[in-house]
């Protein structure tokens, strides 16, 4: 969920920023579709550049953001077992996998957590947890290490960012024509972009941005199912179904919100479900047992 999120809240804030530019743009290079109308072909030029250049830039700083949102630390020589063990383990799986060695780190934590992160396969990181250490089993850790790993292997940060750019291109296309909208038509404004024009748009933004995420997180939970098959395929089927089970023992002991869980979350149906960025363990522990 870390991965996700981190992407996500990024994402957010760096289309926030060139949003901002936007303004500031339209206004020196006379790109103002209040007065002439809205110019289709040039709104969606801009849209996708800001839309893709704020997906890639998040993708860019994903491993930084990671490092310093959790406070993780690069494991750059073992200075224990533990650590060895942990070096280990990912350079077997990312071998296994056909990928570079990705940077290897600790943070603290004591929720059973990991997440992988990079823009690049060669160039990733994964992490994991105090408390993943400190509550898995040699075999359930190697499980998720390489349930990781798998997200790594396929992929899912590169997609999961042309995904992104995807759906940024059309908020931000669509944000500005309601807003255009709103200032001619409710306000019949004539004089150019006024006030109705901006707060509308912020809003229409903010609103098709949560929509938006409904469609990056459909996503997720659908890649999670193929990081569980590459998870059984480095460390064994019974060592990630472990990992799971012990991952759900954790969530009914614990008191904290379900929403705070990380490397997989309870959820079920209903609205709740289409805002999560993992399968139910449930979902996801019978996906794994239906294997041949």
């Amino acid at each position: 969920m870390k991965r996700v999120f981190l992407f996500l809240a990024t994402n957010l804030a760096i289309l926030l920023i060139l949003s901002i530019s936007w303004t500031i743009l339209s206004h020196l290079f006379g790109f103002d579709q209040a007065r002439a109308g809205v110019h289709l072909p040039t709104l969606l030029i801009f849209s996708l550049v800001f839309g893709f250049g704020g997906a890639f830039i998040s993708l860019l700083m994903s491993k930084w953001m990671a490092k310093r949102s959790v406070g993780a630390e690069v494991i750059q020589q073992p200075r224990n077992p533990t650590e060895q063990w942990l070096v280990q383990t990912v350079q077997r799986h990312a071998t296994a996998a056909g990928i570079g060695m990705p940077e290897v780190a600790i943070y603290p934590s004591p929720e059973i957590n990991a997440f992988a992160t990079g823009a690049s396969r060669n160039h990733a990181l994964v992490a994991v947890s105090t408390g993943l250490l400190q509550q898995m089993n040699a075999d359930e850790a190697e499980a998720v290490l390489g349930h990781e790993i798998g997200h790594i292997a396929n992929g899912d940060m590169v997609t999961l960012t042309l995904i992104q750019g995807v759906v940024n291109t059309f908020v931000i296309f669509f944000a500005r024509i309601i807003g255009n909208l709103v200032d001619r038509v409710v306000f019949r404004n004539e004089e150019g972009n006024g006030i109705a024009y901006w707060i509308t748009t912020i809003v229409a933004e903010m609103v098709l941005g949560v929509l938006a995420s409904i469609i990056v997180l459909w996503f997720s939970r659908q890649r999670e199912f193929r990081a569980d098959a590459a998870g059984a395929r480095f460390a064994g089927r019974n060592k990630m179904i472990a990992a799971l089970e012990r991952l759900r023992a954790s969530h009914e002991e614990s008191h904290l919100p379900k929403a705070m869980t990380a490397f997989g979350i309870l959820g079920h149906g209903g609205l709740s479900r289409l805002f999560m960025s993992h399968p139910p363990l449930e979902e996801r522990i019978a996906a794994l047992r239906q294997q041949r």
